[in-house]
């Protein structure tokens, strides 16, 4: 389905998710966020880059999101990094917190876009790479491109 079906409107992705971890799992959950924080994720400023989530008791909260203070709001403009609790069913929550748990798991957030004008975050269960997985997946990645190479010359005599 396309991002128009569903009236979605991405606001931020956290590329580098992918490359470090290893994503097993993925959920979409609501976000409590302020009058002008909604305002800065519709001018399309967000960033994920060391945002995390955590169980809080029996809550999961998403911690160092960084959304700019919205430009023309006065005194009454929120802190840019303060924890922001997710909405989530109480049956995933009670998953994910037991998932995470675990030795090694952690929950990241992918995305944040809005859907059918709701703030949304796609928050992934995830492992983190080692060193040698990566090399792994570049050294498959070139032995993939070789082989096409050599099929496209094999086509072309």
């Amino acid at each position: 389905m396309t991002a128009q079906q569903h009236n979605v409107k991405i606001v931020a992705r956290n590329r580098k998710a992918r490359h470090d971890f290893t994503i097993e799992d993925t959920c979409e959950a609501g976000m409590v966020l302020q009058g002008t924080e909604v305002k800065s994720l519709r001018n399309g400023a967000c960033s994920l880059e060391q945002a995390y989530a955590r169980p809080k008791g029996q809550e999961i909260y998403l911690f160092d999101m960084h959304i700019p203070p919205y430009e023309q709001a006065n005194i009454l403009n929120h802190e840019p990094k303060r924890p922001r609790k997710l909405l989530l069913h109480r049956r995933e929550i009670g998953r994910l917190i037991s998932q995470c748990t675990q030795r090694g798991y952690t929950l990241v957030p992918l995305s944040v876009y809005f859907k059918e004008g709701y703030a949304k975050v796609e928050i992934g269960l995830a492992r983190r790479k080692q060193r040698w997985d990566k090399r792994r997946k570049k050294e498959a990645e070139q032995h993939r491109e070789e082989a096409r190479n050599a099929l496209r010359r094999r086509a072309k005599s």
